[in-house]
């Protein structure tokens, strides 16, 4: 589980419903509003929904989840793999490899070409595919969250002017200002809220996500060709570690 997330969102919702109840002296129920909830949360999704394909929309839960939940090894872990595979193609052959346990599957698909027998070209040209579409997936992902982002305060904007609609054409009725100025004001706070609060960060994240996945697949890339090429671990293992953060690459050098 990814604790940034799950704190950095629930510690905002904490603080907004800390500063309800302060401000409210306890009343919080005075930031509830049906009409306003559903102008907002209901109109935002009917909207995201418009912008994408059905598939694409119910995949949202799938696309959260890679916000929350998502196991992703480390560049370290996957340098010493490489390197490991290949001190093992060095000494038996590109056939020695065949057994070899690799949990990462865009790894695993590379060394299986290479046992295959398959041209530096054709590996190349192959991985990187998956690389391109790879990428697109995760894009496609924080689209739709960036789009969420996006309508929701426009949502919440059309839930105010709905609200002063509402009022002004009861000035005459004191006891229907209230209500109305309550769906005005408390469209913009939910609006402002799920985008801020939910949409935003998770588009992030989910941009944070693409970017690593990428470079691990870079590395891993560099590091098939390498092997493929009959370069030496150590040769293999000093390219990679350009994937590393210089402070990360000193500390090693100091170790």
């Amino acid at each position: 589980m990814d604790l940034a997330t799950v704190i950095g969102i629930l510690g905002a919702i904490g603080l907004i419903i800390m500063s309800m109840f302060m401000s409210s002296d306890g009343e919080i129920i005075m930031f509830a509003d049906a009409a306003s909830g559903v102008i907002v949360f209901g109109g935002s999704l009917f909207i995201v929904l418009a912008n994408f394909s059905m598939s694409k929309f119910f995949a949202i839960g799938k696309v959260v989840g890679k916000a929350f939940m998502f196991k992703i090894e480390t560049p370290e872990e996957l340098i010493e793999k490489a390197v490991e595979l290949a001190d093992s193609a060095r000494k038996g052959g590109f056939l020695a490899l065949e057994e070899a346990d690799i949990p990462n599957s865009f790894m695993r698909k590379g060394v299986d070409m290479l046992v295959d027998g398959h041209d530096a070209d054709v590996v190349r040209a192959t991985l990187q595919k998956d690389i391109a579409l790879t990428s697109s997936r995760h894009e496609s992902g924080a689209l739709l969250f960036k789009k969420l982002g996006d309508i929701a305060p426009a949502m919440g904007m059309i839930g105010t002017l709905i609200g002063l609609v509402a009022m002004l054409s009861n000035m005459d009725d004191p006891k229907a200002i209230g209500p109305a100025m309550a769906v005005a004001l408390l469209t913009t706070l939910y609006g402002a809220f799920l985008a801020n609060v939910v949409a935003i960060p998770i588009e992030s994240k989910l941009g944070l996500r693409k970017d690593e996945e990428e470079l691990n697949q870079r590395l891993i890339l560099d590091a098939i060709l390498g092997i493929q090429d009959g370069q030496n671990p150590k040769v293999i293992e000093g390219i990679l570690k350009n994937y590393l953060p210089e402070s990360k690459r000193l500390h090693e050098k100091e170790e």
